[in-house]
């Protein structure tokens, strides 16, 4: 998204949401606030979480989710590599930093403020306590400076539902042993909350901040239920860069740093259940809905399980390929360039055989849909990665998806050190009578450093 249609939509969002909740605010202050969030939400590792998710998370009816969206991810640690100068006067007070560990300051160096105290009370946080950029981090720290920014326009009240819409995007929490949810525990905090700083909220009104809450939360996650895998895909391939770096430049990362993204990738969404993501309070959303959103995304869950292992055993093969020549050698130079419009140069899949005789068909509609996915490619272009995978394609094509699992186990045990690279490549799945998969791609390999080889032989000539 251009950058002043993000400024102008942000500055719209807010005199907007202000004017619905009965108070203004002068322009200057307001466009202020955009910059604020426009250029911390526009980072240069900033891929999937920018002003256009927090646009599509906001939706356009309710100003309280709309305003709670601008805010929700100005903080991601993980991804800015920090926290923004913009934004860190505003937690600065509150929080410290020791060998990378954020923590709240203990109770006799916290610079206590009303602001900061309803937000630990949302998310049930307190002094001295270590910050886990997994269990709500930068939610907390996103909240705080939501209600800093927004204390000076709106009453405690709004201010107590925008932080409770925002704890309620931390991610991926299931019901605890006995039963409680993460739903539960907000809903008691926002009591908590009512009584301590005499908000003044009704059983009704708690009720529905807690509904309100769900209602975003969801809405943050809601790739994970679209009903095209390909898409859901799509946005997983943008969260790559965002946790490693290395990846921004298309030619210059390492097998092994690609390797690292997709490991990790794959690792995550197996560990995911659809009730993990989606959040349900009270009947909302209707039970209808709600089933809907778990069978989407275990349909995506299962699809990107089956796509991201058949990837890991890609570059682990790749990889493993690639220690004959060093442990740290760069993805072009066995792959070969990262295509550029109106540039040719030689790549990998153009030395690969043609497997059209071979029938290894998919068994069912899901390894026809991956197949698919891996052969025609995703919905959208990469800046860093090809959208299809041919060599991937090609690897299934020669042996079949039934021996994936059984190569997958192999390919882990590699990449975490348990066998070495050539006991890895001489894994008996790996050939068929029909084709000798890592021989044929060794001496594709070949014939790529020949070919370049051959060009400057043409130029030396010349």
């Amino acid at each position: 998204m251009d950058l002043k249609v993000a400024y102008k939509k942000c500055l719209d969002g807010l005199a907007g949401s202000l004017e619905q909740l009965g108070t203004t605010a002068d322009r200057s202050d307001l466009e202020a606030i955009s910059d604020l969030i426009i250029q911390t939400m526009s980072g240069q590792w900033r891929h999937f979480h920018t002003p256009s998710h927090i646009f599509e998370v906001g939706g356009s009816g309710d100003p309280i989710e709309v305003l709670a969206a601008l805010f929700h991810d100005l903080v991601y640690v993980q991804v800015d590599g920090g926290i923004n100068l913009n934004i860190s006067r505003y937690i600065s007070p509150h929080i410290c930093e020791v060998n990378g560990q954020l923590s709240i300051f203990e109770e006799d160096e916290c610079d206590h403020d009303r602001e900061f105290d309803l937000v630990c009370t949302i998310f049930g946080f307190a002094c001295g306590q270590k910050l886990d950029p997994f269990r709500g981090q930068n939610e907390f720290l996103s909240a705080v400076i939501a209600v800093k920014v927004m204390q000076p326009f709106l009453s405690w009240m709004h201010l107590t539902q925008i932080a409770a819409c925002i704890e309620a995007t931390i991610p991926f929490r299931g019901a605890a042993h006995n039963g409680r949810t993460a739903c539960d525990d907000l809903h008691y905090n926002i009591v908590m909350a009512n009584e301590q700083f005499d908000l003044g909220m009704s059983e009704i009104e708690i009720v529905d901040t807690v509904k309100r809450s769900v209602r975003l939360a969801n809405r943050d996650v809601e790739n994970f239920a679209l009903e095209n895998p390909a898409e859901f895909l799509d946005n997983t391939w943008n969260l790559l860069p965002e946790t490693n770096h290395e990846l921004i430049g298309a030619n210059s990362y390492t097998v092994r740093g690609y390797r690292r993204s997709i490991q990790k990738m794959e690792g995550f969404i197996n560990f995911l259940k659809p009730e993990v993501v989606f959040s349900q309070y009270k009947h909302e959303p209707e039970d209808s809905i709600y089933q809907t959103l778990l069978s989407n995304t275990q349909n995506n869950l299962e699809t990107a399980q089956l796509y991201l292992g058949i990837k890991l055993i890609t570059i682990a093969i790749i990889e493993a390929l690639s220690y004959r020549l060093g442990r740290n050698v760069h993805i072009s130079t066995m792959m070969g360039e990262f295509p550029e419009a109106g540039v040719q140069t030689p790549a990998l899949e153009h030395f690969l055989p043609d497997l059209s005789h071979l029938d290894s068909k998919p068994r069912n509609e899901r390894e026809a849909n991956v197949l698919e996915l891996l052969s025609k490619g995703r919905t959208q272009e990469s800046a860093y990665d090809l959208k299809n995978s041919p060599i991937a394609t090609f690897i299934v094509k020669g042996i079949g998806f039934g021996s994936l699992t059984d190569i997958l186990i192999s390919a882990k045990s590699f990449l975490n050190g348990e066998m070495g690279s050539e006991e890895f490549l001489r894994h008996e799945a790996l050939k068929t009578d029909d084709i000798d998969i890592v021989s044929v791609l060794t001496q594709a390999e070949i014939d790529l450093s020949g070919q370049r080889a051959s060009v400057f032989k043409i130029a030396r000539a010349v």
